[in-house]
């Protein structure tokens, strides 16, 4: 039931051309085709950019070889889209390479016929001798049997939607955080209004589109739910794993079926492992565990023997949104992507982009702009093909080692390191809620850690968390116990990927960091 004293109020009552469900790289890339087509969007998130699987995944941009045995189809997609990205958004971009490595005991037919099944989908995979690969990469195991090169590269899935975001946003896309959506008014098969509900400050608004598009991912099932709707759905969990340093200069693959813990790639100044595949029925309980963590360990020192005793300093989920069942193994549902018109399912302005890869977020914006266009009788044609993706100063401190090497360049008297780990200084601290408050933000401990390498150092954010509360609190951002309450806010999503990964000396710094932040601030985390 719409309240109508909101519709009275101006500033709660907003008109669209089409409104985004969703913060991710799908719904930012979305809100950015639809601006370089001139169409207004309003994209509402219930956390923050990235909040789902957009920031719980490897940062792998793949060559398609990964699908080029179970899915065709997606392994052509995300050959064709990583080249793509590789000239639209150098920025975001390192470009690695890959490797596909069997060791004994892999089944050695599938590893004969990799070249030719990625040959289909026009990957290029060159065999490389065993000698010549250890030399490449000498944490390699000493069992590799076979080794292939692939075009796989890493990217920063924070900096890709950031910048996203930023351009819509220049091109007149509104951006509306921590902003969750209640429920639709429906009226002859089309939703007449939205009813969104800001999280921190309770405000209601009322949003009337012309179009609306979830790009939700894991909970679009539940959006699709509030226009009446039931969406077929798979929420499979990923789990991953961050070394404390780098393991290896390329992406290296299990050459094999894909299986769990068979993919570990480079990411900065560390490595991350990964992931697994597990059922879950609702996507808000994601979370690693220790026996899954323990798992993947096992199994990707079969390949890289240093995982078993490198230090870990945390673990993460994210969680793959899979369209149609499977009463099997979901890692046979197709990695592709589902583009959903409900008017077959009698709401004719609602559509669901679901499924996919952070590799082809892209593609699959332009395919939703492309149904947009023709349910709304325009006839603009996607640029996104052509038009490079501009930087931004949002999401440029996600860079690893750009921070270190500007304070390292030159920096005032005054501008004091705050984050050790990752060398980040006040002055850059300053930028981002600069930047907040010129995009009408509130900054928060968490809005400087998505824009930054805050907490992402060995400390997990131990040290530094405090540091920057406390120079927020001198420059008046917080008052009060706001600050404490970030700082246990923000230590405490930090401990849930801490957690798993604790054993020996790293449990003993984490019960002193728990100690002294109890013991200073009387945080009970």
């Amino acid at each position: 039931m719409i309240n109508m004293k909101i519709l009275q109020n101006r500033d709660s009552f907003l008109k669209t051309q089409v409104l985004i469900i969703g913060g991710g790289v799908t719904g930012t890339g979305l809100a950015r085709d639809l601006g370089l087509r001139g169409i207004s969007s309003i994209l509402v998130e219930k956390q923050d950019i990235n909040a789902g699987a957009s920031g719980g995944n490897h940062g792998l941009l793949h060559s398609g070889a990964r699908y080029a045995a179970s899915d065709s189809e997606a392994a052509a997609e995300c050959r064709e889209e990583g080249e793509l990205l590789k000239k639209l958004a150098p920025q975001c971009i390192e470009d690695t390479g890959g490797l596909f490595v069997a060791v004994k005991g892999d089944n050695e037919n599938y590893t004969a016929d990799f070249p030719g099944m990625c040959e289909k989908s026009g990957i290029k995979a060159d065999f490389i001798d065993i000698a010549e690969v250890l030399e490449m990469e000498p944490l390699l195991s000493p069992d590799i049997i076979a080794a292939y090169q692939v075009s796989d590269a890493s990217i920063d899935p924070f900096m890709l939607s950031l910048d996203n975001i930023s351009h819509a946003r220049d091109l007149g896309a509104v951006l509306m955080r921590y902003t969750k959506l209640e429920s639709f008014n429906i009226e002859n098969k089309k939703i007449k209004t939205a009813l969104v509900r800001n999280t921190v400050t309770g405000q209601e608004t009322i949003i009337e589109p012309e179009q609306v598009v979830s790009a939700a991912g894991a909970w679009a099932g539940i959006v699709a739910g509030l226009a009446g709707i039931k969406l077929d759905l798979v929420c499979s969990m990923g789990t991953l794993l961050v070394t404390q340093s780098r393991l290896a200069k390329k992406v290296i693959n299990r050459l094999r079926k894909a299986s769990d813990a068979d993919i570990l790639v480079p990411g900065g100044t560390v490595s991350i492992l990964g992931t697994t595949s597990v059922r879950i029925d609702d996507p808000d309980k994601c979370r690693p565990t220790i026996p899954e963590t323990d798992y993947i360990i096992e199994q990707g020192a079969a390949m890289i023997p240093a995982l078993e005793t490198t230090q870990y300093i945390r673990a993460y989920s994210g969680v793959r949104p899979l369209t149609g069942s499977s009463s099997g193994d979901d890692r046979n549902v197709s990695r592709g992507f589902a583009l959903i018109d409900h008017a077959k399912d009698r709401v004719e302005n609602l559509t669901t982009i679901s499924g996919g890869k952070l590799t082809t977020f892209r593609l699959m914006a332009e395919k939703t702009a492309d149904l947009i266009c023709r349910k709304m009788g325009i006839s603009k044609t996607c640029t996104t093909r052509t038009v490079p993706l501009p930087g931004s100063k949002e999401g440029r401190w996600t860079a690893p080692g750009l921070a270190p090497r500007m304070w390292m360049t030159g920096h005032k008297s005054d501008d004091i390191i705050l984050c050790e780990c990752e060398m980040v200084s006040k002055g850059i601290i300053d930028n981002i809620i600069k930047s907040c408050r010129q995009q009408g933000e509130v900054p928060t401990l968490k809005t400087v850690g998505i824009r930054s390498r805050i907490g992402k150092g060995p400390c997990q954010g131990g040290f530094c968390s405090a540091r920057i509360a406390a120079h927020m609190y001198d420059r008046e951002e917080f008052s009060g116990k706001k600050g404490l309450n970030e700082l246990r806010e923000f230590l405490n999503e930090r401990w849930r990927g801490k957690h798993p990964v604790l054993w020996g000396l790293p449990l003993e710094q984490a019960e002193l960091q728990e100690a002294l932040h109890c013991g200073f601030f009387g945080l009970e985390l």
